[in-house]
């Protein structure tokens, strides 16, 4: 399906990247709310974030504040001239946010997994002009994060962004969630005229890997930042682990580096010319690799061996995961692709058994 995103943004405010939203992970109370988005707007920053349902993992724990807060970020606005947001998950969400006058939306990564969820928002939706920004799915599913933006769009909206927040890793030993950032970077390829924000205090779980999950996002041309921003964070309702001060916040965004996306040199030229050329005499090897692959196929056809032999399969594994690193290279990068290939080779083979059976 074919998509035409514009730009989010509202009156006021101007291009430069990144677009910054800030604010504490909880409305918790009034006098927070208020501290914090008077102390965010005398830095400059223009959208204010604060959840006003949460969503837990288990019952008992702080579930927001509900409708009141909407309260609080009225006040926001016509205090601080600052425009707020919000996050919501069902269709009440949805009208109440509305109603109470919330510039921006953004759908969780809960939510954004759940198909029924999404298309109650959508129909929530229809009819109104509001950005609307959503968080990947909490597992690594593209094509379901593609289908909860189809939702909206198809509910008519058209400022629509990606929030990037990581993925679900039981056995991620660095992040609260795994980066994973050639799902992101796939998206961009799919739609290059969707805006996509990163959410480093999701994906880093700690608040010193705030600064350089940002940064990461910046080099890799995301158009946005949407950062948890608490007056006390040590003292916060939720994650406060992950939450900084409005004044770490402000040295964060000086100390970013912001690159042109659309710079091309001659120079740069010639080497994705290398690169293509390159391309190329991989796939010609991989062809020549999968052609052999199926004469090991007929070989093992006429001996009557099965087509995995994990030893050799192993041996292959552990070797060249040396070789990579010896260039260079991530062990982990050369044992996802001995990985894809082994199982097109197998794929190959099982074909020849079947073809010749």
């Amino acid at each position: 399906m074919e998509m035409q995103f514009e730009k989010i943004t509202l009156p006021g405010l101007d291009d430069k990247r990144p677009l910054v939203i800030a604010g504490p992970c909880s409305a918790e109370t009034e006098d927070q709310v208020m501290e914090t988005a008077r102390d965010l707007a005398s830095r400059g920053v223009k959208i204010f974030r604060a959840g006003i349902w949460k969503p837990r993992t288990k019952p008992g724990g702080f579930e927001g504040v509900g409708s009141e807060g909407l309260l609080w970020l009225k006040k926001v606005k016509a205090e601080t001239g600052m425009y707020v947001a919000t996050e919501v998950a069902n269709q009440y969400h949805v009208l109440e946010a509305l109603k109470h006058g919330v510039d921006l939306l953004w759908i969780g990564a809960r939510t954004t997994a759940n198909p029924f969820a999404m298309q109650e928002i959508a129909d929530a939706l229809k009819g109104a002009d509001i950005p609307v920004l959503v968080k990947n799915p909490v597992n690594p599913d593209i094509e379901l994060w593609i289908g909860g933006i189809q939702r909206i769009y198809n509910a008519g909206l058209r400022k629509i962004g990606a929030i990037h927040r990581g993925f679900s890793n039981y056995d991620e030993k660095v992040y609260r969630n795994s980066p994973q950032w050639h799902i992101p970077i796939e998206l961009r390829r799919r739609f290059p005229n969707l805006p996509i924000f990163c959410d480093p205090s999701h994906i880093g779980g700690k608040r010193d890997f705030v600064a350089p999950l940002s940064q990461h996002a910046m080099d890799m041309g995301f158009d946005g930042l949407i950062i948890e921003t608490h007056c006390s964070p040590d003292y916060a309702w939720s994650d406060k682990n992950q939450q900084i001060t409005p004044g770490a916040l402000d040295l964060l965004l000086d100390d970013l580096v912001i690159r042109d996306v659309h710079t091309t040199t001659e120079d740069l030229g010639d080497l994705r010319k290398q690169i293509d050329v390159l391309d190329n005499e991989l796939i010609d090897l991989l062809a020549k690799r999968m052609r052999v692959s199926r004469e090991i196929g007929k070989f093992k056809k006429e001996h009557k061996m099965t087509v995995l032999q994990a030893a050799r399969y192993d041996e292959i594994l552990k070797k060249r995961v040396e070789q990579a690193e010896a260039a260079e290279m991530k062990g982990d990068f050369m044992l996802t692709v001995m990985q894809a290939i082994h199982e097109e080779s197998v794929r190959q083979q099982v074909e020849i058994l079947k073809a010749e059976s």
